[in-house]
């Protein structure tokens, strides 16, 4: 077991069968994990196209491209797709781990990548939702095999749920098959949102991991719930005792575990700067000297649903798409991961302000926060219900949820020369992909935010092809869609 905190065992029984319902919204936002806001008026720019590229796929989450042409696609129950290039309408199966995937709600298998030695080193990353406890064995909620979980109580905001965990696995191909080790198992989540994220090579070679915070959706959750409650065991009781303010660490305050050394550290609402052939920290992390395995891997946290990660191209930067709660969606930049770990504030803050009902709430650790003023804003954040900018043809919707970011480099694409390091970002609720141009500086700008594609069909990644074209994965009519210049393809 891998970085387990104490007592970290789900306390919740399967008690009755529950009917599955596939709930499509895989980033849930604030208030609600049902449904997307209608998409506006088709609008792109002038001379772009929006093409089905592959499609027949079931609840796809990541597409990665492998530098010898091959595509993969991760599907939510647990399943890999390996198709010879975007051309192919036949793809192979390669990975089947439903029975290791709980698959309910936000959950399932959420990240993916190839290794970039691939196919000298052929190994891919599987990032998801594990059907049972840290250290434990699956599935605990589901039937082996099985493309859906039942859970007790989901998706309700304030129920119990069924407890579970979050694993990382390398998976050897060899030939049309995988097989797997697993290299990191944390992440204990109590409810069914803010599950792991996404799984990104850095510059260097590096492999960076996010995950959220496990916590409730609904209100604040400073790990009072459950039955019996806290079933994560968070500090500073045992499960099975209920928190209490101001002492609490649980629930989302997970997000701000490093703060408090002198008991276990979680890898909730974190990122996690590791090695791609063991899972542990990376010699150059800013706390590679500490004792403790987790403590080691940590380059970001104070993070609720980090779900999508990029690097911008021709530096060490990582940025994120971080789904907020109340206020506001993120965009953040990590400028150098092995500099400083640097916390995100979440859930202490939200967007640049005080998250106003956890500070409400008389926590110690919020009180700490504030009263150091330490917490790094984010690159942009936008609220939901109004337009980003003057230039924005998207819905706004009562909803928001950040659900892919990418950069575009000039390399092999048809793009103008004025896309070259533009940063792109899409909201699932929203149905919308926007740009944010590069600066003077080569730094995307703020003030040059508009609407890039307003009628997206439910993105929940951004990946840029080798053809240097932007792509995105369409988890609800189970389609990858390129986005050509020029004239489309036949």
């Amino acid at each position: 077991m891998v970085g387990a905190r104490r007592a970290a065992r789900p306390s919740l029984r399967r008690s009755r069968a529950f009917p599955v319902t596939v709930v499509l919204v895989l980033i849930a936002a604030a208030t609600t994990v049902l449904g997307a806001a209608a998409p506006a008026a088709a609008a792109l720019p002038k001379g772009f196209t929006v093409v089905t590229a592959l499609s027949g796929l079931t609840q796809p989450t990541a597409v990665r491209f492998a530098p010898n042409g091959r595509v993969f696609v991760a599907e939510k129950r647990g399943t890999i797709q390996m198709f010879d290039d975007l051309a192919d309408t036949t793809p192979t199966q390669v990975a089947d781990l439903r029975t290791d995937v709980n698959n309910v709600s936000d959950r399932g298998l959420l990240g993916l990548a190839v290794d970039p030695g691939f196919p000298d080193r052929p190994y891919l990353y599987a990032l998801y939702t594990f059907d049972g406890p840290m250290g434990g064995a699956s599935p605990l909620w589901g039937v082996a095999g099985q493309d859906n979980d039942p859970c007790p109580d989901a998706p309700a905001a304030t129920s119990p749920g069924c407890v579970v965990s979050g694993k990382l696995t390398r998976l050897t191909l060899t030939g049309d098959s995988t097989t797997g080790q697993d290299l990191i198992h944390d992440w204990c989540q109590q409810y069914v949102t803010h599950t792991v994220g996404d799984v990104v090579f850095g510059a260097d070679g590096a492999l960076y991991v996010s995950g959220g915070d496990g916590a409730s959706w609904g209100g604040v959750d400073y790990g009072q719930g459950g039955l019996p409650p806290n079933p994560c065991g968070d500090p500073p009781g045992e499960a099975g005792t209920a928190p209490t303010p101001p002492s609490a660490e649980g629930g989302a305050l997970r997000a701000q575990d490093l703060r408090t050394r002198e008991d276990p550290v979680s890898l909730d609402g974190t990122v996690v700067r590791v090695s791609p052939d063991t899972g542990l920290a990376l010699r150059g992390n800013p706390s590679a000297d500490e004792a403790d395995a987790n403590t080691q891997r940590i380059v970001a946290y104070g993070l609720r649903n980090p779900f999508r990660m990029t690097t911008r191209p021709g530096t060490d930067e990582l940025w994120l798409a971080e789904v907020g709660w109340r206020s506001a969606e993120e965009v953040d930049r990590i400028r150098d991961p092995r500099a400083r770990v640097r916390n995100f504030g979440w859930p202490c803050y939200e967007g640049t302000s005080q998250q106003e009902e956890y500070a409400a709430a008389g926590l110690a650790i919020c009180a700490g926060l504030y009263g150091q003023g330490a917490d790094t804003k984010p690159w942009f954040s936008y609220p939901r219900g109004v337009p980003l900018s003057g230039r924005d043809d998207c819905s706004t919707g009562p909803r928001s949820s950040i659900s892919g970011i990418a950069f575009r480099s000039s390399a092999g694409s048809a793009y103008p020369a004025s896309y070259d390091g533009a940063l792109f970002f899409s909201d699932f609720s929203r149905n919308c992909i926007w740009i944010m141009r590069a600066g003077v500086d080569g730094l995307p700008d703020p003030s040059t935010v508009r609407s890039f594609v307003s009628d997206a069909a439910g993105p929940v990644d951004l990946q840029v092809s080798p053809q240097g074209e932007l792509c995105y994965v369409d988890l609800v009519g189970g389609t990858v869609r390129r986005i050509v210049y020029g004239s489309a393809p036949a």
